[in-house]
């Protein structure tokens, strides 16, 4: 693999959380660590689930790419702190964090359990603090900087029977906006992503009817879905030197789905 030096990523490295996929299909995080490898980063591709991450893996190095494959539970501060001194003992510097790791859920206040409001606020919202409360320290540390992408979701702007999903979706943008202005003195850009209608294998491991994939696709003004190439690139171009002056936004990938009612976007 020759690195593709306009990105600004060769030698540095990266910890993408929530790297893993089913089989060999292309998550959002998945494709991230392959463009980021393709970009000469090195890839600390992270998920609970060890052998999708090494999936992840042989992705990569059959590439030529340089990345390693690991298991760390970031609902935990102690195992952050961990996967943070593996990528920095790996390779000696920390640059880049793209964290992907979340869960849904349905239903109204009503409807929820506290117990799994619980679940999906730790496991969506806690995991991106502390991953980042644990990063941040090592980037300014060996990096002199750094930067963080965090994935949230279309349904945070636009609820639509999720709500536990959507308030902690919600609360993804504001901590990212948070830290861009905490952290900013200090050389770190923060940036969040929310991905639309797009077909990853989170979606379809579920079971779709192609009704429903038609719902989705002209939920997007393009009438057609994304994958989880498309959040990949956005977040590569978020981390990358060319977004050297972007930090505190939050870029939709989502069609255009956010242009449109909830009666077409549904």
């Amino acid at each position: 693999m020759t690195p593709n030096e306009e990105w600004g990523l060769a030698g540095k490295v990266a910890i993408v959380t929530g790297g893993g996929a089913a089989g060999d299909g292309i998550g959002n995080g998945r494709a991230a660590c392959i463009l980021l490898a393709r970009a000469g980063a090195h890839v600390l591709v992270v998920d609970r689930d060890l052998p999708l991450a090494e999936r992840t893996v042989a992705m990569i190095q059959g590439e030529g790419g340089s990345a390693a494959a690991v298991s760390y539970d970031v609902t935990e501060s102690a195992q952050c702190a961990a996967m943070v001194a593996d990528a920095v003992s790996r390779w000696g510097r920390l640059d880049c964090l793209d964290n992907n790791v979340g869960i849904g859920s349905k239903g109204s206040v009503v409807d929820e359990t506290e117990e799994n409001w619980a679940r999906v606020m730790r496991v969506n919202v806690d995991t991106m603090f502390l991953t980042c409360k644990h990063a941040i320290p090592a980037m300014i540390r060996t990096a002199g900087g750094g930067a963080i992408v965090n994935i949230s979701s279309i349904s945070a702007l636009r609820p639509r029977g999720l709500t536990a999903y959507s308030v902690s979706k919600g609360a993804v943008i504001a901590l990212s906006q948070a830290m861009a202005v905490d952290h900013g003195p200090d050389g770190i850009r923060v940036n969040c992503v929310f991905p639309g209608p797009v077909y990853t294998p989170m979606v379809y491991e579920r079971g779709m009817t192609e009704q429903a994939r038609d719902t989705r696709r002209r939920a997007s003004v393009l009438g057609r879905e994304g994958t989880g190439w498309d959040i990949g690139s956005a977040v590569r171009f978020l981390l990358s030197e060319q977004a050297r002056f972007i930090t505190g936004q939050v870029l939709g990938v989502d069609g255009g789905a956010t242009l449109v009612g909830p009666s077409r976007a549904s």
